[in-house]
């Protein structure tokens, strides 16, 4: 009889601990960090928000295993609406697809692009520690918290040769797509693979 319990306690306590695991497994809670950074010599308190690899599971298995290997989750941004910074675009040639994400892993993030012929080989076009990729969240005018400011998307061709436009020396429309990466409330820098490497696209001169 006291055999039993001994048993029926040791089992109890083990469900409470598989249970405590599940709980810190799949709490989002668990994938934000905060912190405080200086800004204009204050304090000023910082939130990101991520999202586990799973939380995409339109990426190829490949890139899926790539990204766990590494550690990844993805940052999203302070003005997120839904799921971002995962991009699937014709990023190497016409036709390819390809994939764009943002990583974040052990405090640095990096902008990985994943060719579809070499999926397991990302090249990695930008990096950084995240709290440089802070940007003010405002209430009233004033700034209450830092958050992640930093975002990737596809460009169509169409989208470049219009924001070209007003270029004195046009350049013909590109025949795939760019990457956008965009800094909330600074600007965007459009990065094109013209098959041989990266280059940054013009779109003022």
């Amino acid at each position: 009889m006291l055999q039993a319990g001994r048993q029926s306690q040791i089992a109890l306590l083990c469900l409470l601990a598989a249970l405590t695991i599940h709980a810190q497994l799949f709490d989002p809670a668990s994938l934000d960090s905060s912190g405080q950074v200086v800004v204009n010599g204050r304090p000023t308190p910082y939130l990101i928000r991520h999202l586990p690899v799973r939380s995409f599971p339109q990426l190829p298995a490949t890139v899926q295993s790539e990204l766990n290997g590494r550690g990844c989750l993805i940052p999203q941004t302070y003005d997120a609406h839904g799921p971002e910074n995962v991009v699937r675009a014709s990023l190497e040639r016409h036709g390819s697809v390809d994939w764009a994400v943002l990583c974040s892993a052990k405090g640095r993030v990096s902008l990985l692009v994943f060719f579809a012929d070499d999926a397991a080989q990302p090249v990695v076009l930008a990096s950084a520690p995240e709290t440089q990729r802070l940007g003010p969240t405002r209430q009233s005018g004033q700034i209450a918290m830092l958050g992640f400011d930093w975002a990737v998307d596809s460009a169509t061709p169409e989208r470049i040769h219009e924001a070209q436009i007003g270029m004195k020396n046009r350049p013909a429309m590109l025949d795939h797509e760019a990457l956008a990466e965009t800094v909330i409330d600074q600007g965007t820098v459009l990065h094109y693979f013209d098959g041989k490497a990266w280059r940054v696209v013009d779109t003022q001169n």
